[in-house]
């Protein structure tokens, strides 16, 4: 079982952040050979140029429109994009005079982008890439952009110590941006696993406290019921109808008894009385409290509940993830016209939840920026308009996000009827007790 308390690393990067580099990249490329070839009157090779820089709008373009605002990048479609970032300027170096141009040294920015969140190891690998494309500049390149017909070519130990200034620029920052990123990341995940233990802390320490108060009240009448029964059964004759009720009267009064010794002796316990759960239970508890809506909530479990291996998940009883699933029910109980319908699944590696509903489904604005901290409406079955997508969904998505839950948020297909459909997907020992 992992670190109850342990933050699960997340797909760092947002597409967004890196199409909105990307756009700046291109437009200062394109700003500086315009003025090259057209203010300065230099000659080179204007057209290829412009080709290079062409296919990387033309990639910010279709990042665009196939995924949403809001996709976060795995770590290896993080690195093939800033890999290619660090090819397309290798190639704009290479037709504009190799690493005698002045623009050379911003090969070490996509790695320092990588730095700032991605893994020491995909860091590593694109500047072995950066390495190798600035060592291949030396002797592959065309001539430097100048006027007239002369080329103008740097001697070999200038070009060498210009190398030597992008390598050592290149070591450095990256180990100071990634030294300082990582001391960051730390202390976020200190502050979330502190402010986890001070919230577990609080709720048992409130517990303890209503259970000795419980305990305390409940003590004296429950000490009369036993003295009133005992001496009940002292009078009763043997045979009365009354004995066998005086008797089940003395039982339950010593249950009673030894249910509240349990209670005051629960900060003695530790937490495992809230322990383990089968996963069938969570789903239970989360969709319990909104069954009384007038909407049908049904729950589906399909996993295979017998075998050794693909057998119930039992899951330590996470806050985090009920919240997080009681609003994401709570949100297609509103939404629904009719039913909502949570179909749980698994098998040796995965756990999957899909919550369904029957409503108007998810406008294409809403699904572009859903799990974002905004204020927007999605059309009700029973009202026309209503709010609810903004911040509630952000925190449920962060909180199932943190436990290692991939989500995703779409429609149901054409033909097979409308609605919503969320669907979360658990590796199965990020959640499972024993794992």
């Amino acid at each position: 079982m992992k670190d109850s308390y342990a933050i699960p690393e997340q797909h760092a990067f947002r597409l967004e952040t890196l199409v909105k580099i990307r756009w700046l990249a291109v437009i200062g490329q394109t700003i500086a050979v315009l003025f090259v070839a057209f203010i300065l009157k230099f000659n080179f090779q204007f057209s290829l140029c412009l080709v290079a820089i062409t296919c990387s709008a033309w990639l910010n373009v279709v990042l665009r429109f196939r995924f949403p605002r809001n996709h976060r990048l795995s770590e290896k479609a993080a690195i093939a994009l800033l890999a290619y970032d660090i090819l397309q300027l290798t190639l704009l170096l290479y037709l504009t005079g190799g690493l005698q141009n002045p623009f050379a040294i911003l090969l070490v920015v996509p790695v320092i982008i990588s730095a700032t969140i991605q893994p020491i190891k995909q860091t590593l690998l694109l500047g072995a890439l950066v390495v190798i494309a600035t060592s291949l500049l030396v002797f592959f390149k065309q001539p430097l952009p100048w006027r007239g017909v002369e080329a103008l070519d740097f001697p070999l130990l200038y070009v060498a110590g210009v190398w030597v200034a992008i390598i050592s620029s290149l070591m450095f920052t990256v180990i100071y941006v990634f030294r300082v990123a990582d001391e960051s990341r730390k202390l976020a995940e200190a502050l979330a696993a502190t402010e986890l233990v001070l919230q577990r802390e609080q709720h048992l320490s409130t517990l303890d406290g209503l259970a000795a108060a419980a305990a305390h009240e409940l003590g004296t009448p429950l000490a009369t019921i036993a003295l009133v029964s005992k001496e009940m059964i002292r009078e009763l004759k043997d045979g009365s109808p009354m004995m066998d009720d005086a008797k089940l009267l003395r039982s339950q009064a010593e249950r009673c008894r030894q249910i509240l010794q349990k209670l005051t002796s629960l900060s003695g316990e530790g937490d495992n009385h809230l322990g383990s759960m089968p996963f069938s239970s969570i789903l239970e508890e989360v969709s319990a409290p909104h069954r009384d809506f007038g909407v049908e909530l049904s729950l589906i479990v399909t996993g295979d509940t017998t075998a050794s291996k693909t057998g119930e998940p039992i899951c330590r009883r996470n806050p985090a993830i009920i919240y997080g699933l009681g609003n994401l029910v709570e949100n297609a109980v509103d939404f629904a016209k009719e039913k909502v319908k949570l179909t749980a699944s698994w098998d040796a590696d995965e756990i999957t939840l899909q919550i369904r509903d029957d409503g108007h489904g998810f406008s294409i604005e809403v699904l572009n920026q859903i799990g974002e901290p905004f204020v927007t409406t999605r059309e009700r079955s029973n009202i026309e308009t209503g709010g609810g997508l903004g911040l509630g969904l952000f925190i449920a998505k962060t909180l199932l996000e943190r436990s290692g839950a991939t989500i995703i948020f779409g429609n149901v297909e054409a033909g097979q009827g409308e609605g919503a459909i969320v669907s979360i997907t658990w590796p199965r020992e990020a959640i499972e007790l024993n794992s």
